[in-house]
């Protein structure tokens, strides 16, 4: 495959963990990567992995043939003005802001561009991330495939149709703050009952793990690991009893509702 210029215009936390990504795979290498953002400190942190930095983003856009765009939902109006002038159907564009779509971005751009549309989670910085994405019409393969090893480096990768990506941030993107709520209650009361708090979080960190794998690779269904874990009058299924008189599995669905309502309303 030919080794194009990436280009990421924002440097925060995801553009970091997709950079790690990148200079991690053994046939990447810092010379074609580019990054521009405001905060001059997030640059000099770039330099220090060896990666280029420039002074704009319309530079970054000029010097990339794939530019990510890194910023938050808010922030693209304004960058997608600056850029404009120096984008062109030979440049792919990158979107992985939540709610914002193929042609919000061709719309402001004034270009029929290439794009893959992408929603990541923050456990990308680790290498563990669950990345969905979908590809515009018009992209070649090959640069897809680009596109999509910059994720596969560091996670699991879905490819949905356009239409679904709202949805999804509530299953991959946003979801990750549900399982933390749910640790942190587990964790408090644990405390409450007297046991320490660092070994009741190291306990249900590893219990994600397993239960996370279990789903994996058990062959069985959500809810036929839960009836496998709830004996007749045990206590798995008293607690399974209250959680379901407080209608927790609707108050997820609803949560997650209102996280694709909120897509939909930032992609406007």
């Amino acid at each position: 495959m030919n080794k194009k210029t990436i280009g990421f215009i924002g440097a925060g936390n995801m553009a970091t963990a997709i950079v790690n990504g990148i200079l991690s795979s053994e046939a990447a290498g810092g010379a074609r990567i580019a990054v521009f953002d405001l905060d001059q400190s997030k640059l000099r942190l770039m330099e220090e992995k060896g990666v280029k930095t420039v002074s704009s983003g319309k530079e970054l856009t000029e010097c990339s043939d794939i530019i990510v765009l890194a910023v938050k939902p808010q922030n693209y109006e304004e960058v997608l003005q600056e850029i404009r002038p120096a984008a062109s159907q030979e440049k792919v564009f990158v979107t992985i802001a939540a709610g914002i779509s193929i042609e919000f971005v061709r719309s402001r751009l004034g270009v029929n561009c290439p794009m893959v549309r992408v929603m990541p989670n923050t456990p990308l910085l680790l290498g563990k991330g669950a990345t969905a994405l979908c590809r515009s019409e018009n992209i070649s393969q090959e640069d897809f495939e680009q596109v999509y090893a910059l994720f596969a480096h560091s996670g699991e990768v879905a490819v949905l149709p356009e239409e679904q990506m709202n949805a999804v941030i509530a299953v991959n993107g946003s979801s990750p703050a549900y399982i933390y709520l749910f640790a942190k209650a587990m964790v408090d009361y644990a405390a409450s009952v007297g046991i320490d708090p660092s070994t009741a979080l190291r306990l249900v960190c590893k219990t994600f793990e397993g239960s996370a794998e279990m789903l994996r690779s058990s062959g069985d269904t959500p809810e036929e690991l839960i009836a496998k874990v709830c004996s007749k009058g045990g206590t798995t299924i008293e607690a399974m009893t209250v959680l379901r008189e407080r209608q927790v599995p609707e108050a997820i669905m609803e949560a997650m509702a209102a996280c694709t309502r909120r897509a939909e309303e930032l992609g406007k």
